[in-house]
């Protein structure tokens, strides 16, 4: 039998509209746990398509990066620069193209790591973890709409009429995203390729046109190296210098997280199948891969040829590069009417990197928290989501005052832990699968994340201090949900073996008795004490049919499971030994259950439990135990209106 819960009519047009995504009613753009319920919830897209979506954030790092590595870094640049493509190509490619292979369902490098650990360790390390992500979402949306506004605002057409306003713009651009998505994923999957495709063409002539002025200008890299050669006077110096700049770099790295957790929008193949997609994976390897050397190759060209071509007291802050170097050399190189069109396509693509984070989002959430009961369902539908996360990134950047500076340190921190952690998922796997040498390989690229991530938190420890704050507060909102939602009847279904079937259909259309009972030696001595006790505490009559109740709790974590019943017979009892996550939830469970099958309400048999309430309430959340009688009446009560057909709860003693 599978228990789901009754439908609840939706009071207005707007709130059907706005929960028209759930599992109720699905919109095919939405995202859920199962692979057979992904495919028929939303459109896949090819994996071009899809690269575009992430690529709006990965890409428009591009308009502030190469400012960036100038400025952390000045003539040393470029090598610092050729580390961070290093490290890209040889460290975070390799390692996110496994996390595409183990976890193909979007649920990211979260659920390698899940794996590993069980019970309440594995729900809170989740929860620290999505911390992080949010965290380095939420600030991609704020960052990124506070960079776009700051181009904005600079722009020499736009400065005199938007000076002052870089909060009031950024909150603009941040409610446009929202509106975007609330419309849809199509939407934003085809807003993304024609900002990629416009972005990554046109920043294609800046460098090109770079690379033609430094050719035609060959001392630019005489006295670029000379002045190289007087700061740094061997090899190693130099190599020393940009291992120690990179992790100011950083930031150069986001997208790959994003790119694993949106691949239930990657189309697949005609073979795939729910428990290996293997298309899937090929090409979302093939869209991690594609992304990568495309950046690579922006990131190192136009490293070179904004160090060479632009005066560094430009990209001071307050200078003219400052924060938008390659847009600087398009307004100086190649024309007021050109650099114009490249600031609006760098507004733009930097308006809607807030669209990979906020696709990510909706992923990781409805993924997770509901399953743990630790969100309400709602959170599975799409809209809300928006509207949540929308209001979060107005509070930052409100906090923040749009300040681009002030976010970069969150920005880093929250991007740097999600890659540690799925660096560190990685070389766990393959040491598990006995792969020696890819186990080392990732625990150098292990290494070299936690090196990055200890030296961003120390330089900018605020960074991590509001990532601790995002952790605070997605576990005080999970565990005020999975209190709020404890007596919810959450079982997915009851599963009875054969003799447990035959036990209960021998007394069809009868009143059924049941002691409950908490095994011990599962002897005959156990069960007459226990019926004796029961029998004068509640009165029990004599004449019908009696049998004994126990529940298991396997493990108490979980929201909602499967309850698997045995029937077994001990001299001339009956019993009925079920295993559950939460016994008030296993019994309520499997008593309506029984009433759909033999055709009448049963009766359920307790003692009082003589633990303080405190105590039971403790042990209710964290064991899945507690008060059992009153937490099941109480679940019974909610899940069956019907005074007249709900099971029948006698407590005594």
């Amino acid at each position: 039998m599978t228990l789901t819960p009754k439908p609840q009519p939706t009071s207005s047009s707007l709130k059907r509209w706005l929960l028209e995504t759930s599992q109720a009613t699905p919109e095919p753009e939405g995202f859920y746990e199962h692979e057979r319920e992904v495919q028929a919830r939303h459109h896949t897209h090819p994996w071009w398509q899809v690269m575009c979506l992430t690529g709006v954030d990965y890409f428009s790092t591009l308009g502030y990066q190469p400012g960036i590595a100038a400025l952390a870094a000045g003539a040393l640049s470029p090598f610092a620069t050729l580390v961070l493509v290093l490290v890209t190509l040889f460290g975070a490619l390799p390692m996110y193209r496994r996390v595409a292979g183990e976890s193909p369902h979007g649920d990211g490098s979260i659920s390698m790591l899940e794996r590993l650990l069980s019970f309440w360790p594995s729900k809170l390390l989740v929860l620290a973890l999505i911390g992080f992500v949010a965290t380095g979402f939420v600030i991609t949306i704020t960052l990124s709409a506070a960079d776009a506004a700051a181009h904005l605002t600079e722009n020499p057409l736009l400065k005199s009429i938007l000076t002052g306003k870089q909060v009031l713009v950024t909150l603009a651009l941040i409610a446009l995203l929202g509106a975007v998505f609330l419309k849809g994923f199509k939407e934003a999957i085809g807003i993304a390729v024609v900002l990629v495709t416009a972005y990554l063409g046109l920043t294609l002539i800046v460098v090109g046109k770079g690379v033609q002025l430094v050719v035609a200008q060959p001392h630019v890299i005489t006295d670029w190296w000379a002045a190289l050669s007087h700061a740094y006077t061997s090899p190693l110096s130099l190599i020393g210098a940009a291992l120690l700049v990179f992790p100011r770099l950083a930031l150069g790295l986001s997208g790959f997280e994003t790119g694993v957790v949106v691949m239930p929008l990657v189309q697949g193949e005609a073979g795939d199948t729910e428990a290996r997609p293997a298309g899937r994976i090929r090409n979302a390897r093939k869209l991690l891969t594609t992304a990568a050397l495309i950046m690579s190759v922006f990131l190192l060209t136009s490293s070179v040829v904004t160090t060479l071509l632009i005066p560094a007291p430009a990209f001071q802050p307050g200078g003219e590069a400052s924060g938008r170097a390659l847009a600087f050399l398009a307004h100086t190189q190649l024309g007021e009417a050109f650099g114009t069109v490249y600031d609006l396509s760098t507004i733009l693509i930097l308006w809607f990197a807030g669209a990979s984070a906020m696709a990510g989002l909706l992923n990781i959430v409805p993924r997770y928290l509901p399953r743990y009961g630790m969100a309400p369902d709602w959170t599975r539908a799409n809209r809300p989501l928006v509207l949540v996360f929308i209001s979060i990134a107005f509070l930052v950047t409100l906090a923040f005052q749009a300040n681009v500076d002030a976010q970069a340190g969150a920005y880093a921190t929250g991007v740097l832990a999600l890659m540690t952690s799925a660096a560190v998922a990685v070389t766990l796997s393959a040491f598990k699968h006995r792969e020696g040498t890819l186990g080392l390989m990732f625990g150098v690229i292990s290494l070299i994340f936690i090196y990055t991530s200890v030296v961003t938190v120390l330089s900018q420890p605020e960074g991590l201090y509001i990532a601790l704050l995002f952790v605070l507060g997605v576990l005080v909102v999970s565990i005020t949900s999975r209190i709020s939602r404890s007596t919810e009847l959450r079982t997915e279904r009851i599963d009875l073996d054969e003799v447990a079937t035959t036990m209960l259909l021998r007394y069809r259309g009868q009143p059924l008795r049941f002691i409950a009972n908490r095994l011990d030696a599962g002897d005959i001595d156990e069960y007459q004490l226990k019926e004796l006790d029961v029998a004068y505490a509640t009165h029990l009559p004599a004449g019908d049919p009696l049998l004994f109740l126990e529940v298991q709790v396997d493990d108490a974590s979980e929201f909602s499971d499967v309850v698997e019943v045995k029937g077994v017979q001990v001299g001339s009892y009956q019993i009925l030994r079920a295993q559950g996550a939460s016994v008030p939830n296993a019994l309520a469970a499997f008593l309506l259950h029984v009433r759909d099958l033999v055709g009448a309400p049963p009766h359920v048999y307790f003692e009082w439990d003589k633990d303080p309430p405190v105590r039971n309430a403790l042990r209710f959340l964290i064991a899945g135990e507690g008060d059992i009688p009153p937490l099941t009446h109480e679940i019974l009560r909610q899940a069956e209106p019907d005074a007249k057909r709900r099971p029948i709860v006698h407590v005594g003693g």
